[in-house]
């Protein structure tokens, strides 16, 4: 029998299928891996933002993790929202149960429309307990500053932080540069195991259809870590895929507000 790549994705729904589990299970779908996924929180979320959360209860949590380790496997975990301690503390200490070499962790504190999606409590918990079990971690220039406590200000320090948060994390790190207004961006790769820095070079893309792209890109680079490349194979080929999904999804008009990338840009 044939065998699939499997990808489990932790994180909390998007009612508006941008973001989150919806965007987990298409980016990971069109990478050409098995999804399947835990939900830790609800959310009633649009294109125009965040409206509100509800917490999954920690023990179903862990009885999902659990539930879908035990029979499904993961060659790969994705792990995105994480809203309250008690749901970071659920996910670490089941996942220590279970020999997952390729945990790729999106550090969402904070969504597009600026709603505040990581306490305090739970920020301190996710760099304490779920850190050292991820092997890279992805975060965008807000999230970046929340984990040093310093502002970064202009690109050419993002080599040198890029560096500091792995020395923080205890992983590699690829810290996205989506967030400054400079016309070409570089996302910088720092890997923790041989003290590489790649540069990742893209033209910024005029497009309101951003929403989701942190998840999307973690996702695929999940899947690609399913299929058994390498770190740097990895990294650049979900950065050349959420590239093309937001370069195709451009003109496309979806709600009111920030909509999706085009996630399945291979195909149609």
């Amino acid at each position: 029998m044939k065998k699939y790549f499997t990808v489990l994705s932790i994180a909390g729904t998007d009612s508006g299928g941008g973001a989150g589990l919806p965007a987990d299970i298409k980016a990971i779908s069109a990478c050409g891996a098995y999804a399947s996924c835990v939900v830790t929180a609800v959310t009633v979320q649009n294109t125009l933002g965040v409206q509100g959360v509800f917490d999954i209860p920690p023990e179903i949590i862990k009885g999902q993790i659990s539930t879908v380790l035990d029979d499904i496997g993961a060659d790969s975990i994705k792990i995105g929202m994480l809203s309250k301690m008690e749901t970071v503390e659920a996910v670490a200490d089941t996942l220590k149960k279970y020999d997952i070499k390729n945990i790729v962790l999106d550090p969402v504190m904070v969504s597009t429309s600026g709603h505040t999606l990581l306490d305090a409590a739970a920020s301190e918990s996710l760099t304490q307990k779920l850190f050292p079990l991820a092997k890279i971690i992805t975060p965008n220039i807000p999230e970046a500053e929340a984990l040093l406590g310093k502002k970064i200000s202009k690109q050419s320090q993002m080599e040198m932080f890029a560096e500091k948060i792995s020395q923080i994390a205890g992983n590699s790190v690829l810290l996205k540069a989506g967030h400054f207004a400079d016309k070409i961006l570089f996302d910088v790769f720092y890997n923790a195991e041989t003290k590489q820095i790649t540069k990742f070079k893209k033209q910024r893309i005029d497009s309101v259809n951003t929403h989701g792209t942190g998840c999307s890109l973690s996702s695929s680079l999940a899947a690609y870590l399913a299929h058994g490349f390498s770190m740097e194979q990895s990294v650049e080929m979900s950065e050349t895929y959420i590239e093309n999904a937001i370069i195709q999804g451009k003109d496309f008009k979806i709600g009111h507000g920030h909509g999706p990338v085009k996630h399945f840009w291979k195909f149609w």
